[in-house]
């Protein structure tokens, strides 16, 4: 999931649940937009699916949406096709296609066609551009925590300037949310002849799902929701609320590493070690020397490094510990290698798509900040206190948000479904929660639950992000059994790690 991390360079995410007009979903069709499928990547078969930049106007041409299919070899009795979404907004879903044998057992995989593809402005899919390489790491290095009056200002000139840049590189920006990414995946399942989409999203995938589910509920296959967003909770709650987690995931690796020989913090230490850190790197960065030039290691790549590695205790935390004992003696290459390889930034410099542009333009979409950017200077202390490490660099924001909906007077649509239940899907919906899930906390996914009627809920107690192909044989074959018999546990389940 994307989301979180972007809010530690300024930038904004969160749900409102702040009354707008209502506006039904049009009806959709595939007319005119057709699969023709031709062989790529050895394996594998891509396709490009055409849809209306606006659904209210199809005068305004169309948007090339990009979608890749793995067929196993060994297909037998096959019930159709499996679509696919990573999660971000901004992660590309023709990269996560690409991993179709790594995600899935071989049981799926001989079942169903393996379908990913990038949404509406990301990837390859008429992607959003903002920044270059660059400017993008010019952004990441920024201060990310304004710390008084002068510094707001910078913020808010800086996050105008990417704002500018954004409208200047991309056409039809105010056409890339995720209401309209719901209305491709309808044309996307016409597309592939399946009387049912048979889905399963990851993070903010849940919510791209959630989306299609509310109103194309008849078409509803089989689809499983693992790592659950809110549909509903107001922005400044949701945003504490994962600051919150992220906070508690922090304690969690606090109190494992001890168990650890290479724990390189000291006896008894506290959350307070690393605001320390952020506080020191803040006027001292750290450095890495290449041979041919020193990189410098900012406060916001640290950040950014740290909370990366808390979605994942298996891969993340041992690379945090690393990455703690060198910025110890002053080398940034550990936090360099955690920021970077969450930005999508190459060795040379370069970046590998346009997820961090994509994120931020989709998600202010979504969810329009309800909060004029005084408002959120006055009172970004409430961050600090309900999560003293990761709130303040949270606190602000909305601002990008508030300048791009001023910039192209957008006001959020809600459909009716958004604040009301969803009813009865032609198949029921699986949701898979976490308990310590620092991006999307477990009581989100008991609410989708609970907001899908019908729906069953598998619980993971347990670390990390998200629960399928995380370890737990009970996860797992819970989610296999159900996509290969079609069959639902009959009440909620409760999974642990590793079992």
């Amino acid at each position: 999931m994307k989301r979180v991390l972007a809010l530690l360079t300024a930038t904004a995410f969160l749900i409102s649940a702040c009354a707008s007009p209502v506006k039904p979903f049009p009806t959709v069709t595939n007319d005119a937009s057709k699969l023709t499928w031709k062989k790529c990547h050895r394996d594998f078969q891509c396709a490009t699916l055409k849809v209306p930049i606006d659904y209210s106007d199809h005068k305004m041409g169309t948007f090339d949406i990009a979608v890749i299919r793995y067929r196993d070899a060994n297909q037998h009795d096959r019930i159709g096709s499996l679509v696919i979404n990573p999660g971000g907004p901004g992660v590309s879903g023709i990269d996560y296609g690409l991993n179709a044998e790594y995600i899935f057992n071989p049981e799926i995989l001989e079942r169903y066609d393996i379908v990913g593809f990038d949404p509406r402005g990301i990837g390859q899919s008429s992607p959003i551009t903002c920044l270059n390489a660059e400017e993008q790491d010019k952004s990441f290095a920024s201060d990310p925590k304004p710390d008084d009056a002068v510094e707001f200002a910078k913020a808010l000139t800086d996050a105008q300037d990417f704002i500018d840049k954004c409208l200047a590189k991309t056409p039809y920006l105010e056409h890339y949310s995720t209401r309209n990414a719901a209305l491709d995946m309808e044309l996307l399942r016409q597309g592939l002849g399946d009387k049912k989409l048979n889905y399963m999203g990851f993070s903010y995938g849940t919510y791209l799902g959630t989306l299609y589910a509310q109103q194309f509920g008849q078409n509803v296959g089989r689809f499983v929701l693992d790592g659950a967003i809110h549909p509903s909770m107001s922005i400044d709650q949701q945003t504490m609320v994962q600051a919150a987690g992220f906070d508690q995931a922090l304690k969690n690796f606090i109190a494992d590493c001890p168990q650890h020989k290479d724990c390189p913090l000291p006896a008894g230490a506290t959350q307070k070690f690393f605001t320390d850190l952020f506080n020191k790197v803040s006027t001292q960065p750290l450095a890495i020397n290449s041979g041919k030039s020193i990189r410098s290691i900012t406060e916001g790549l640290v950040v950014i490094g740290t909370a990366s590695a808390l979605y994942d205790n298996d891969s993340g935390w041992p690379l945090l510990r690393t990455a703690v004992a060198q910025a110890l003696q002053g080398d940034g290459s550990g936090f360099a290698q955690l920021a970077d390889g969450y930005n999508g930034r190459n060795s040379d410099g370069t970046y590998h798509d346009n997820q961090n542009a994509a994120n931020i333009i989709i998600d202010c979409l979504d969810w329009t900040e309800s909060r004029g950017n005084e408002y959120i200077r006055i009172h970004a202390g409430k961050f600090t206190t309900a999560a003293p490490v990761f709130g303040p660099y949270v606190a602000y924001s909305g601002i990008t948000c508030n300048l791009l909906n001023e910039a192209i007077n957008h006001t959020r649509i809600v459909t009716d479904q958004n604040t009301a239940q969803i009813q009865l899907t032609a198949t029921p919906i699986l949701i898979i929660g976490t308990t310590q899930d620092p991006a999307t906390p477990y009581a989100w996914a008991q609410f989708l639950s609970r907001y899908i009627l019908g729906s069953r809920l598998i619980t993971l107690s347990g670390q990390g992000h998200t629960g399928y192909g995380r370890g737990s044989a009970c996860v797992d074959d819970a989610v296999d059994r159900y996509l290969t018999a079609g069959v639902i546990p009959a009440k909620n389940l409760t999974c642990r790690s590793n079992s």
